[in-house]
């Protein structure tokens, strides 16, 4: 949800409903100003208004990183959004070419992404197994074509394709 607070738009990235014992209720909401982009932590009180600003969902994919940038497309339109490092996080570790993603905009500006439950990435480099050390479910590093290092299983060799979990960064299954 993102909301206007103090004249400037934000985003709600948390949002507790709280009771203390003896005290008025109140929530306690930890909001990500466009703007600035700056997070802080706001206690609201019960009978506070807040003013709901609308927000457009929109299927994007993933083009190309231009520098410290992160280049997607609408397939729709063929039109273009630049996005910073920061408002893609984490999730750079599971963008792929032409991979799908949801994208959060508030008054035509890219707020927030968000990737697929898994995603199919490749296996770049990953060393042998040992023979014998099959003891119980033992794992070895591998590095995807991201860049990320994921614990797989011992028979998994470079140029393999594999499910990953986006959500728990882990192995799932071959694809």
């Amino acid at each position: 949800m993102a909301i206007n607070y103090n004249g400037d738009i934000s985003v709600v990235l948390d949002m507790q409903h709280r009771t203390p014992g003896n005290l008025r209720a109140f929530v306690q909401a930890t909001i990500r100003s466009i703007r600035t982009g700056k997070s802080s932590d706001i206690r609201f009180s019960s009978t506070e208004r807040m003013e709901v600003v609308p927000m457009n969902v929109r299927k994007m994919e993933f083009s190309y990183k231009d520098g410290q940038d992160f280049v997607f497309t609408d397939p729709e339109t063929y039109e273009t959004v630049t996005l910073v490092a920061e408002i893609v996080g984490d999730s750079k570790n599971y963008l792929v070419e032409n991979g799908a993603v949801t994208m959060t905009f508030i008054e035509d500006k890219a707020v927030s992404i968000e990737l697929p439950a898994s995603v199919i990435l490749t296996v770049v480099e990953s060393p042998e197994g040992i023979r014998g050390d099959s003891a119980n479910n033992v794992q070895k590093p591998a590095i995807m074509e991201t860049g990320i290092t994921l614990q797989v299983p011992l028979f998994i060799k470079a140029g393999e394709k594999l499910k990953v979990d986006t959500r728990s960064g882990k192995y799932m299954e071959r694809a």
